[in-house]
């Protein structure tokens, strides 16, 4: 399989426009302040902070929240009663995916004025599983493409897999690395033809790309290196993430590298949801049509 990538519009062959960017907006005006490279420093660097919005697609995002907000009262009830579909395919999203699911033939339609707004996920049956892992059932997981990506390159997707199952679960992470997993997250890598950025060797030279949010190695959130016990754990306590993401991402036609917020930067801390930048090994480069 092999992905197309458009050639860069010119400015003026694409308006700005409010509300979900397209992919050309993306490419025209918020264009990528990282790359692939800077941006798995970012992910192994063990504060995954470093990940930005750019800041005027935040500004955006902030002005479309307002309307959302005061039309469903709250993004996760937006998140509910409109933009995951749970266990259909993803297609709402105007950043449309290289990897396709089966099609199901669904739309989603937005509940009418008036309507009753649910506020909770759908409850979950006494069979549910316990915790998140490569074999969750379909109906417990909506992956759509984030509609306000990081600031990734054109040739990278940023996907969101949300999931109404805990990823931080007591059956996974051990006592001894609760703590760490509270500050640091989770994150990995799959598909790589080389180890990932050591962050001590690469971090300084990746900074000055996050210099319009002031970051500086004196002020990143990181925890003191792990032992190896605790290396061990903090992989077990990521592994069933690792493995969903290895199924999905086939690893002989796409490098990924993925990450579970803690809780201090978890946007929609009532959802969980793993973040992944995918990237295809082989793409074609074309003409916009």
């Amino acid at each position: 399989m092999t992905r197309e990538i458009a050639e860069q519009p010119q400015t003026n062959d694409v308006p700005l426009r409010t509300g979900l960017p397209t992919r050309e907006e993306l490419l025209v005006h918020y264009p990528a302040k990282f790359t692939w490279n800077q941006l798995k420093t970012f992910v192994n660097s063990g504060d995954l902070g470093l990940l930005k919005r750019d800041k005027k697609l935040q500004k955006r995002y902030d002005e479309w929240a307002v309307g959302i907000v005061a039309k469903y009262g709250s993004i996760v009830n937006y998140l509910l009663n409109y933009r995951l579909q749970w266990g259909k395919a993803d297609t709402l999203s105007l950043l449309t995916s290289a990897l396709k699911d089966e099609p199901r033939n669904v739309k989603a339609v937005e509940p009418p004025n008036g309507s009753v707004i649910v506020k909770e996920p759908p409850p979950l049956p006494s069979d549910a599983p316990e915790y998140f892992s490569v074999d969750t059932p379909a109906e417990y997981i909506s992956i759509i493409q984030n509609d306000w990506p990081y600031s990734v390159p054109a040739e990278v997707e940023h996907t969101l897999i949300w999931t109404r199952i805990p990823i931080f679960h007591p059956s996974l992470i051990s006592p001894l690395i609760k703590s760490r997993i509270e500050q640091d997250g989770l994150w990995g890598f799959t598909g790589n033809t080389s180890p990932p950025p050591s962050p001590s060797s690469t971090l300084p030279s990746c900074l000055p790309a996050l210099s319009d949010w002031n970051i500086t190695l004196e002020n990143m959130v990181v925890s003191e290196k792990p032992s190896e016990e605790e290396e061990i754990l903090v992989r077990r306590a990521g592994g069933e993430v690792h493995e969903f993401v290895k199924r999905r991402w086939d690893e002989s036609e796409w490098e990924t590298a993925w990450f579970v917020n803690p809780p201090r930067l978890q946007s929609v801390p009532g959802l969980a949801h793993i973040h992944v930048f995918a990237k295809q090994k082989k793409l074609v480069l074309r003409g916009l049509d």
